[in-house]
């Protein structure tokens, strides 16, 4: 559920580089020129703007100068706890953690090639490289595997499910065909190897249980959903047939009824995931289920690719946007104990639609929010939050040094990917953290993240 954009289109909002929906949907992280903003979406009629955090100033290497870390490629927030993962285009290397609620960083990690994307969930932290993969256990931040010599991934397309206790990571297996390997990021073993697509793959998505996994290839006009972690087709949707298609991003709803499919097309797909009952057919002999049963017959005698199209289901729902050729991510949601769609656009907007989970159809949008505020607004609100008697800050100081730091240093490391697992012997160079026995409650701050032990 991310997506990495830089605008240029006249309707591309300019400081807007990248979105990304938290694992339950209830959050929103936006990346921009500046850094990055942090949302919440429980509701339909208001977005709140939980934190804002402007550009850090960070060492690139050790005992070199702190530069300036503007345009926030990648942000990612775990659950609803306080832990956020940022890494920065002037510093494409280096993932920062940050406590964005007390202000501070936890750690950072250098890496030996630029960093294309992060998953995580209460378990894992997984680091995608174009050609390597780096498992961290989230509790610690201590490095569990590295996956060196992946098929070259240039996007960093991968999907971690969001079920700590199987924590399934899917990659391509295959630089030139769908192929999906799928892998037990718990136990650091590979599970399955799925043949998903004859092109290579474009999105990857798990359910909320892990237990579902849906693929899209570069062409964009067939979604797949397979079992996990067998590895077996499930559904095929057809999201279209006159043109090839970019999909930006896959979500299931949280009971794996539905799927979702964006694109830079100006239309939204929402599949239903229901098998069809061949008794309930014959109950109700309609003239379409007539015909339709004249087409399964004859497609027994048709060219395998014509018969896979007859077999395909087609969208449940659709969400016509008023734009086409801009990215957005879009994600299902229960808000306000209605399911709604919710899509995050480049043009610096969020959407939410009602959707109708008996007819599906056309969903309605029923509310439309700026993540960005106007010129005019923002000089407003630095009048008014500008203090009488404020002492001037220094020229470059970042957000967490507006809040009380200690005097020890962040933890800091450089991973070369020198081994398969010689990464486990690294994890001495992060500072003491209070362990937790078994699985952690992340949506109390006061128990997650873990910060190391620093002297004040």
């Amino acid at each position: 559920m991310e997506s990495q954009e830089t605008p240029d289109g006249p309707e591309g909002h300019q400081g807007m580089i990248c979105a990304s929906f938290n694992q339950d949907t209830t959050s929103l992280s936006v990346g921009t020129k500046s850094g990055y903003r942090l949302f919440s979406v429980t509701a339909v009629d208001k977005l709140d703007c939980i934190h804002e955090g402007v550009s850090t100033s960070i060492q690139p290497f050790p005992l070199s100068p702190p530069v300036e870390c503007p345009d926030v490629y990648i942000v990612e927030r775990l659950f609803s706890s306080s832990l956020v993962v940022v890494v920065s285009l002037s510093v494409p290397r280096r993932m920062n953690v940050y406590h964005f609620k007390k202000g501070t960083e936890i750690c950072n990690y250098s890496y030996s090639n630029n960093i294309l994307s992060v998953r995580l969930n209460r378990q894992r932290l997984v680091v995608c490289l174009e050609e390597s993969i780096y498992i961290h256990n989230i509790k610690d931040m201590k490095l569990l595997k590295t996956l060196l010599n992946t098929p070259t991934n240039p996007s960093g397309l991968c999907a971690l499910s969001v079920n700590h206790s199987n924590s399934y990571l899917a990659y391509p297996g295959n630089a030139t065909i769908g192929e999906i390997t799928v892998y037990d990021a718990n136990n650091l073993s590979t599970v399955t190897l799925i043949q998903a697509h004859d092109s290579p793959l474009a999105a990857l998505t798990f359910n909320a249980s892990g237990t579902k996994l849906a693929s899209a290839s570069e062409k964009g006009t067939v979604i797949r959903v397979f079992t996990i972690p067998e590895g077996q087709r499930l559904f095929e949707f057809r999201r279209g047939m006159k043109r090839y298609v970019s999909i930006s991003s896959l979500s299931f709803s949280v009971d794996a009824q539905f799927l979702c499919a964006s694109s830079n097309t100006e239309t939204v797909h929402i599949f239903k995931l229901e098998q069809h009952s061949p008794s309930r057919e014959e109950e109700s002999p309609t003239w379409s289920a007539y015909v339709g049963k004249m087409f399964t017959a004859a497609s027994t005698y048709l060219p395998t690719q014509v018969s896979d199209m007859m077999h395909q289901d087609r969208a449940f729902a659709t969400v016509r946007l008023n734009m086409f050729g801009l990215k957005n991510i879009c994600a299902l949601a229960t808000i306000q104990k209605l399911p709604r769609l919710l899509v995050a656009s480049s043009d610096g907007h969020l959407y939410i639609y009602n959707v109708d989970p008996q007819d599906g159809g056309e969903c309605v949008l029923v509310q439309k929010h700026r993540l960005f505020d106007t010129d005019e607004e923002l000089e407003e609100q630095r009048e008014e939050e500008k203090p009488e008697d404020a002492p001037p800050q220094p020229a470059n100081q970042s957000y967490a040094a507006t809040v009380a730091l200690s005097s020890t240093p962040p933890s800091s490391t450089t991973l070369m990917g020198y081994s398969e697992d010689g990464g486990t012997q690294k994890g001495e160079v992060i500072p003491e953290h209070e362990f937790a026995e078994g699985p952690v409650c992340l949506d109390d701050e006061t128990e997650f993240p873990p910060v190391g032990n620093q002297s004040n």
